[in-house]
């Protein structure tokens, strides 16, 4: 019998994704530089606030497959 796991984010994931989705729904989070355009989109926000967790070295469960 297999049994499923839910992989959670660490601690310093889960801060680090907050934060961004704050300046998400602040409409201060853009994608690319400061200068680029704003994200209005709530998956890209999810998907910008997740690679930044990872290349900030916190453990983030593995990318989804479609």
């Amino acid at each position: 019998m297999v049994t499923h796991r839910k992989t959670k984010e660490s601690p310093k994931a889960k801060e680090k994704i907050e934060k961004v989705m704050h300046e998400y729904k602040e409409g201060e989070l853009h994608s690319g530089s400061k200068n680029g355009p704003e994200v209005t989109n709530k998956r890209q926000a999810i998907a910008i606030a997740l690679s930044e967790a990872r290349k900030s070295g916190a453990h983030v469960p593995k990318k989804r497959s479609k």
